[in-house]
């Protein structure tokens, strides 16, 4: 792959309803999107650094600087890029801006892949032909509010439930959904809110049957969560711990948890997605995809990577029209009566850029020629 020229943009959606976690809401997404241009194609990456650093310490501005000043002259220097695994280990010097390493290794797989006849899903190792979605819902008012937002997402063929959860808004609106809707698939996902001093609420949640409590304690914790694993029979998912490979090795030998989520954009891109889960992998431990308020392509890459065979829980990847009233790509993801989502095997992403949604959603735009 001989890079020709780079496009960077700034980016933001609203989203048609604010999401809200244990550390804030979410009314408008910002993000930034990569062109890479060879001769022959473009690929295209997503950074989904959000606005503010409460998910983890980058920013969409500072990873946008971190893309332009180190990533994009890398590539040129690079001279023919033969793989987007040999480029993303060219570049382990740089610490963590795992998001703004995520965007460049993304959109050198759509490339790679395209340059191959192949789909990235393919490119990558994927068997599965269509995935199971779940939908992921953020803290409602009171447990009626959500069991309401529960039956809207039901009705649309969702099968598992993810609740965001916090101190205070966790037993009675995990009860509430028990009793309304039975035994449904459901999880609930703390985004770090709790602490080990907080073991009997742990210990109430333990009796509701859940798939998994995702990242109950501190985001850059695997010990703790040993303790808490060892304490119960609810499955502990980490989420914010891992951000590579070696992290995911650790917390399996610790036992600090029985399933990793795996976001694309959390651990640098593609590339170490898969390493994580050939890791996960060999050890037996059942992985899936989780999500960042994904824009029509970032969510593209969620889908090829979730179409690998130890991906084995429903994923955080929801049809198109779930967040935006617009999105960025053609053709929809949709979703049928079974919560699946079919797998591209057009050769690169199998999404296509909407250029009229692209430009107006465009923020700021730089142009770098090699």
């Amino acid at each position: 792959m001989k890079i020709k020229k780079v496009v960077m943009r700034k980016m933001y959606q609203d989203m048609k309803v604010g999401f809200r976690t244990s550390f804030g809401v979410t009314t408008r997404k910002h993000f930034s999107m990569i062109e890479i241009h060879t001769d022959d194609g473009v690929g295209y990456g997503d950074c989904s650094a959000f606005e503010r650093p409460w998910y983890n310490e980058e920013t969409r501005d500072g990873a946008f600087d971190i893309i332009r000043k180190f990533l994009v002259p890398t590539l040129f220097e690079f001279g023919d890029v033969p793989s987007p695994e040999a480029f993303y280990d060219a570049t382990s010097w740089i610490r963590r801006n795992k998001m703004a390493r995520a965007a460049v290794d993304c959109a050198l797989w759509d490339l790679y892949a395209q340059e191959k006849g192949i789909s990235v899903s393919k490119a990558l190792g994927g068997t599965r032909t269509e995935i199971e979605t779940g939908v992921s819902l953020g803290i409602e008012a009171s447990p009626d509010d959500l069991c309401r937002t529960i039956e809207k997402y039901m009705k649309q063929g969702y099968r598992r439930i993810k609740c965001k959860c916090k101190p205070g808004m966790d037993i009675d609106y995990v009860q509430r959904v028990r009793k309304e809707f039975g035994d449904i698939m459901l999880m609930v996902d703390a985004n770090s809110a709790y602490t080990l001093e907080h073991m009997d609420i742990f210990k109430e949640l333990d009796k509701y049957d859940l798939l998994m409590i995702e990242q109950p304690l501190a985001s850059d914790d695997i010990i703790d969560h040993r303790h808490l694993q060892q304490a119960m029979k609810t499955r502990i998912c980490l989420d914010e711990s891992i951000h590579s490979a070696e992290d995911a090795r650790k917390a399996i030998e610790l036992g600090s948890c029985k399933t990793i989520n795996i976001k694309v954009a959390r651990v640098g891109g593609l590339t170490e997605a898969k390493r994580i889960h050939d890791v996960c992998a060999a050890h037996d431990v059942p992985v899936w995809c989780g999500g960042m308020l994904d824009t029509g392509i970032a969510r593209s890459f969620n889908i090829a990577i979730a179409s690998l065979p130890n991906y084995k829980f429903p994923h955080d990847i929801p049809a198109s029209d779930r967040y935006w009233a617009y999105d960025l790509v053609t053709p929809p993801t949709t979703i049928d009566d079974r919560a699946m989502i079919q797998v591209p095997t057009a050769p690169g992403l199998g999404f296509s850029p909407v250029p009229e949604m692209v430009e107006k959603f465009t923020e700021e735009k730089i142009e770098i020629v090699r």
